[in-house]
């Protein structure tokens, strides 16, 4: 039985993964931004689990993902990590976490090793970084490389856009990805591709290739969880919704309204295990009766 279709039983790895990509074996992988949703993931099968940059928009509510706080992100990814800790969990490095300087990004990214718990981190890059990266990897950090649409770089292209969709665009994406891995990214995401260029890069790597509106032929393929189960206003034309959860919690939201109105609010009240201070004449007359002597 393929194993991509069962609940994993035992810790998923990086090695895990490298192993199923290499037996055509897809995983699942997911965002997820808090303990309590990463346990219900993990027990839902997904393998690898994405603390994304995106929680700056469906978390904090802002506007962009660059302006996404890492002491935000790093605390977000270990709570992901205690709520799943047989999944692997990735944290995303947000915009001018590793940009600046080698040295930020080695500290940053070991941060997320340490602070944040992740096993691996998730850095959009050109093949202009591909030096800073084997820099990252030689102090030990797992990196997966970021490659096609970049949202990071959002300023330059004014606003999200797909990527490779010209002949000249394609093979950059793929120069990105070859000399992404040839710095030592253990794992590759590519983003908002046609499926053409994912099969140009997926021949010229071997590293397992996440794909998030790049077709179906990637190792794994992530989607933003509030885009997945129907929670976002605008998901992108990439993802279908296989839920409308949005739609549940403003039912379950209306009829707590309606409960506390009417002050039907379900549930056990507790009992009193010893009678109130001040009150045991009240209680005396109740047994008594009006006007009674004892």
């Amino acid at each position: 039985m393929s194993i991509s279709n069962e609940a994993p039983k035992a810790r998923t790895t990086l090695q895990t993964l490298s192993r199923m990509a290499a037996a055509g074996e897809p995983f699942a992988c997911l965002t997820c931004y808090d303990a309590t949703t990463a346990r219900f993931l993990a027990a839902g099968g997904v393998r690898v689990l994405l603390v994304g940059d995106t929680a700056a928009e469906v978390v904090l509510g802002l506007d962009r993902t660059i302006d996404m706080p890492l002491d935000v992100l790093l605390a977000l990814t270990a709570g992901v990590k205690r709520g799943a800790p047989d999944a692997v969990v990735m944290g995303d490095m947000p915009f001018m976490s590793y940009q600046a300087s080698d040295a930020d990004a080695v500290r940053n990214a070991g941060r997320f090793l340490t602070h944040g718990r992740a096993d691996i981190v998730k850095i959009e890059a050109d093949a202009g970084y591909a030096g800073r990266i084997a820099k990252v990897v030689h102090a030990g950090i797992p990196v997966c490389g970021h490659v096609g649409s970049r949202p990071q770089t959002m300023a330059l292209t004014g606003g999200y856009a797909a990527a490779g969709r010209t002949p000249e665009a394609a093979r950059r994406v793929v120069d990105d990805a070859v000399a992404l891995e040839g710095a030592g990214c253990s794992m590759l995401l590519i983003e908002a591709v046609p499926p053409e260029v994912t099969a140009m890069v997926l021949a010229k790597t071997s590293v397992p290739l996440i794909g998030i509106g790049a077709g179906t032929a990637c190792h794994g393929q992530v989607l933003v969880l509030q885009d997945l189960v129907g929670m976002s206003a605008r998901p992108p034309r990439f993802a279908e919704p296989v839920a409308d959860l949005g739609s549940g919690f403003t039912a379950a939201a209306r009829e707590w309204v309606k409960r506390v109105s009417e002050r039907q609010i379900g549930g056990e009240t507790y009992a009193m295990k010893a009678p109130v201070a001040g009150n045991e004449g009240a209680r005396q007359k109740s047994r008594t009766g009006p006007g009674s002597t004892l």
